[in-house]
C-alpha cells in the first residue's frame, strides 16, 4: 500500500516537471525585448507575434489542445504575458469587430487585407485609445492590452489568438480554423 501511494506521488511529480519543462516558459520582466527578431517577417502571413516583447521562440503550440473538458479543440494558440502588455496588430488590415463575449471576454477580429484571413484576439484587459470597427491597422501597431476577461484565469493573463481562413461572403465570427504557430514561428 506504500509503495503504491510514493509511486503515484513520483508520477504526480514528473507529470509536474514534464508540464514545466514543454509547456511553460518563464520569462524575467526585464527580459530583452529582441526587436529584430520580434518584427521581422515569419511565416507565409507574414504575421508578428502580437504580444510586444514575446518572441516566436517563445511560443508553445496549443492549438491542437482539448478544452472544456474534451468538448472541443483550442483551434488557438496562448501567449503568456503580463497583464496590460501591449497587444500588436499581427498585420495590417481592417478592425472588423470589436465584440464582448462569455467566453473571450474583450475581443479584436481583424481581416486581412485581401478579406482571405480573420484573426481573432481574446481576453484582452483594454482596447488602445480611439480604435473602432472599420480602423485600418499597421502591422505592429498596438490594438490593446493582454488580460484575462472572459473565461480566462486571472491569475494567468494571456492573449488567445486565432487565425481562420475566410470564404467570400464568411461573417466576422466565421471561417476556418488553422493553426497560427507556423505562421508565428516560420515552422
Amino acid at each position: 500500500m506504500r509503495w503504491r501511494l510514493w509511486g503515484s506521488v513520483a508520477l504526480a511529480l514528473l507529470l509536474c516537471v514534464a508540464f514545466l519543462r514543454f509547456c511553460v516558459r518563464f520569462l524575467p520582466a526585464d527580459a530583452p525585448s529582441k526587436e529584430r527578431e520580434r518584427h521581422a517577417p515569419v511565416g507565409p502571413g507574414p504575421l508578428l507575434v502580437p504580444v510586444e516583447g514575446v518572441p516566436p521562440s517563445a511560443l508553445t503550440d496549443t492549438f491542437s489542445q482539448s478544452r472544456a473538458a474534451g468538448a472541443r479543440r483550442h483551434d488557438a494558440i496562448d501567449i503568456l504575458a503580463p497583464r496590460g502588455t501591449a497587444v500588436l496588430a499581427a498585420s495590417d488590415g481592417p478592425v472588423e469587430k470589436i465584440f464582448w463575449s462569455e467566453a473571450g471576454g474583450r475581443t479584436l477580429y481583424q481581416r486581412s487585407p485581401d478579406g482571405r484571413l480573420s484573426f481573432y484576439y481574446a481576453h484582452l484587459d483594454g482596447y488602445a485609445p480611439g480604435l473602432r470597427e472599420g480602423a485600418m491597422l499597421k502591422r505592429g501597431q498596438r490594438i490593446a492590452t493582454v488580460g484575462s476577461t472572459g473565461n480566462a484565469d486571472p491569475s494567468a493573463p494571456h492573449l488567445h489568438f486565432a487565425v481562420h481562413v475566410m470564404a467570400k461572403g464568411d461573417p466576422w465570427h466565421g471561417g476556418r480554423a488553422v493553426n497560427p504557430w507556423p505562421l508565428l514561428t516560420a515552422r
